[in-house]
């Protein structure tokens, strides 16, 4: 792979340039469409990790998608600072940083609602109900095919993000969402596999799960040849990645500390374990746990010393300010140190797998998930989340492939109208002079599409109301 044709400046719609004045690269204007766009402020209403909050501390998925895309421009501007390559010119510094701070705020536009949760409860519930379903008197099991029904069994919020920018958000051309530049639309293919391609077992990141679907197959290739990616792993998409982790992972502890399910004693006393120190395989990795410990120690002490209230909360506070600063400086190194491998698509794990941090980091992980993920507060809340999708799913798939037939209802004809008019359109379009396979196989995209792109406020009012909790 190389910078001249990976940082491909073109879109899908070769639109006209309006404004002849207009100096701003074609980074910098995708960056300027998506934070204008609705799709983007949906994010506000959509969770991090806890749904549904009255407070105003923890993060959403918009502050969330904010924090990525500062760190992942300063992971840019690090890398291509320090990288020693005749190729590595300050345009295309530049240009990185711009991308990957586009890829950055849109990296989880396509998350359903209830976060994580909400991709589960959607590949649960198909598993459970396609071999019930019919279409046209038809078993939708034996109309679709194999890459159609593992689309939805593993459901993706990845995929589902190419597919909002490209497909859903309704800019000016109908079916062309966002039209953004094909560099920014590999950057956040995180596994450019389609879902009969997915393979865990192999040891591969970009095998891990599906990154497109059907639908969107012949647009993947389209974007992977014209920036020579083909099906290796994009460059950029690995400090996207480094971005995302290092935010949550270092936030989630924050959240969880204010939400008080986690405390300074408690973490510290993670850090000093004895069982994460037999998983260092060499002195670096044990010596940045040392460090990790001993930086929160000594933001303890100076909140201390200068008698701030709840000084453990403080240096909690303090302490991932810091830790945020160091494993941007790691993330950055492994970049440089596996540049080769990173360019000829043969690096098989993420950066911080490949760096000093990789056992901090799963402490990161395995403490926000024991002792906040599951909590009682989330379990309790996460019963009443899966209730809510799946009711949303058995009207929205059961009106999705009854509408237009004979044998349509009332009732589904009002709900496809409330729904989407959009995302209907879209589907019709679709659906146009196609096979039976792929009508229903639309349809059912269609239903997937109305309900993950639902906020989180708006999936629990619109089941309150369709289930008669509330008129």
């Amino acid at each position: 792979m190389n910078w001249n044709e990976l940082l491909c400046p073109r879109r899908e719609y070769l639109s006209p340039k309006y404004n002849p004045n207009d100096t701003r690269t074609d980074f910098r204007q995708d960056y300027h469409r998506i934070i204008g766009s609705a799709s983007f402020r949906r994010l506000q209403d959509k969770a991090q990790v806890y749904p549904l909050q009255r407070g105003d501390f923890v993060r959403t998925r918009l502050t969330h998608s904010m924090e990525v895309s500062s760190f992942a421009g300063s992971l840019a501007d690090t890398v291509f600072r320090e990288l020693k390559d005749g190729d590595v010119t300050d345009k295309l510094r530049c240009d990185c940083i711009d991308i990957l701070e586009c890829a950055g705020l849109v990296h989880d536009i396509g998350n359903p609602p209830f976060g994580h949760f909400g991709e589960f409860v959607i590949r649960e519930w198909f598993e459970d109900n396609l071999p019930t379903l019919k279409f046209r008197g038809e078993s939708v099991e034996a109309l679709l095919s194999e890459q159609m029904k593992a689309d939805f069994l593993n459901f993706e919020g990845n995929a589902q993000t190419l597919r909002v920018l490209t497909r859903l958000h309704l800019l000016m051309y109908p079916g062309k969402g966002m039209n953004l530049t094909f560099a920014l639309l590999n950057t956040i293919i995180k596994y450019p596999v389609s879902s009969v391609e997915i393979d865990k077992t192999v040891g591969d990141i970009r095998t891990k799960k599906l990154g497109y679907y059907y639908s969107e197959r012949e647009l993947f290739r389209e974007i992977t040849e014209s920036t020579g990616a083909g099906n290796l792993r994009y460059p950029l998409t690995f400090l996207l990645e480094a971005a995302d982790d290092l935010a949550y992972k270092t936030a989630d502890i924050e959240d969880a500390c204010v939400k008080g399910y986690v405390n300074y004693n408690l973490l510290l006393e993670e850090l000093k374990a004895e069982r994460y120190r037999g998983m260092c395989k060499t002195d670096e990795e044990a010596a940045e746990l040392q460090n990790a410990a001993a930086e929160l120690e000594k933001s303890y002490g100076s909140a201390r010393k200068f008698n701030m209230s709840d000084p453990r909360l403080k240096a909690v506070q303090r302490w991932v300010v810091k830790i945020q600063s160091r494993l941007i400086n790691k993330a950055s190194e492994a970049f440089c140190e596996n540049y080769g491998a990173i360019m000829a698509g043969e690096l098989k794990s993420d950066l911080f797998d490949n760096s000093s941090a990789r056992v901090l980091m799963k402490v990161l992980g395995e403490v926000a998930y024991k002792y906040a993920f599951r909590s009682n507060d989330i379990v309790k809340t996460e019963l009443s989340e899966n209730a809510a999708m799946r009711f949303l799913l058995d009207k929205t798939v059961g009106a999705a492939l009854r509408f237009d037939t004979p044998e349509e209802r009332g009732c589904d004809r009002d709900l496809t109208q409330v729904l989407s008019a959009n995302y209907l359109d879209i589907c019709r379009r679709a659906c146009e002079n196609k096979p039976l396979s792929e009508q229903c196989y639309y349809r059912l995209l269609f239903a997937t599409d109305c309900v993950s792109g639902m906020t989180d406020s708006y999936a629990l009012d619109f089941y309150r109301r369709l289930s008669g909790v509330e008129v």
